[in-house]
């Protein structure tokens, strides 16, 4: 038995028209963002750079006192990030506003894990580590992480840490919201609890939204007019308010879109489609082996012969 062209075409031009029946629509991306979560909202006006914030987060995630707590001068001379031991930091940074002296004003910006609402870490996670909860946190599971990172390489803001320095149990570290403060008793996360200036105001998301709104209208010559998050990768818990321009304080330029909205769609259109190839060339190797073995048996010499 021999293979035609027309055989062939006509068997793969079946198995392709098989594929394309098959509705496209059943794996269109659709967000995982909880509805009306709550958030926090951060007026960048406001901040004097007391740092209360990094206090209140230690003790209430009972981390290490941070460092030069009591000396203002000397701790934003460098460029601090989240780490293992600091959920959050506050930076300084001049951006060129000057006041009625000539002398250059300060701007500081507090920062922390996000809590994104299409999380592209929770995406990356490959054990379901990483989860988005319904109160806006994004929520991490130390008893089933297996240290793949995946999540500090995904995070755009680069917030994730890890605990490189802990050979038996090594977590990743991020801000976690006051998960357990805000699901459980109803109170704030601890660093917007203790801020003296209101610099951080805690609520449901759109309300805040509106709060945010209504003071970029109220006073267009004092804000950028732009509630950063309330967007950028399918939007944040943590949104900002600014009189500077937001990657001046080390607030990166984002997307509006989601990442995981392409990430995901690929992912669940290959694996939908996995078995096809798979069916595919299973079928054509064993056609091929049908054939090769009918040759095969129509060109062997007669062993009865003389």
């Amino acid at each position: 038995m021999q293979i035609t062209r027309r055989h062939f075409f006509r068997f793969m031009g079946a198995a392709g028209a098989s594929v394309a029946v098959r509705p496209a629509s059943a794996h269109a991306w659709q967000t995982k963002a909880p509805p009306d979560p709550f958030g926090c909202l951060v007026d960048l006006t406001r901040c004097v750079g007391c740092r209360k914030c990094e206090e209140a987060c230690a003790e209430v995630n009972g981390l290490p006192e941070p460092e030069r707590v009591n000396c203002q001068c000397t701790i934003f001379e460098k460029n601090r990030r989240p780490d293992e031991t600091a959920f959050t930091v506050i930076n300084r940074y001049y951006t060129g506003k000057v006041d009625a002296f000539d002398k250059p004003v300060p701007t500081y910006a507090k920062v922390q894990c996000m809590h994104c609402q299409d999380p592209v870490c929770v995406s990356a996670c490959i054990v379901g580590a990483l989860t988005k909860e319904d109160t806006g946190a994004v929520r991490y599971d130390v008893t089933k992480c297996i240290g793949c990172r995946y999540c500090m390489v995904a995070c755009p803001f680069e917030i994730p840490a890890y605990e490189y320095f802990d050979p038996v149990t090594p977590r990743v570290m991020k801000c976690t919201f006051c998960q357990e403060r805000i699901k459980e008793t109803g109170g704030l996360p601890g660093c917007a609890a203790i801020c003296p200036t209101e610099t951080i105001t805690f609520g449901r998301r759109e309300t805040l939204l509106a709060v945010a709104k209504k003071r970029l209208k109220e006073n267009p010559g004092i804000y950028i007019q732009h509630v950063y998050g309330e967007k950028e990768v399918g939007g944040t818990a943590w949104m900002y308010i600014s009189s500077v321009p937001f990657e001046t304080v080390n607030l990166p330029e984002l997307p509006d879109a989601p990442a995981p909205k392409l990430s995901e769609t690929i992912q669940h259109s290959l694996f939908s489609y996995l078995w096809f190839p798979v069916l595919l060339f299973g079928v054509l190797g064993a056609f091929m082996a049908r054939c090769n073995k009918g040759d095969h048996k129509a060109t062997s010499p007669d062993k009865g012969g003389a």
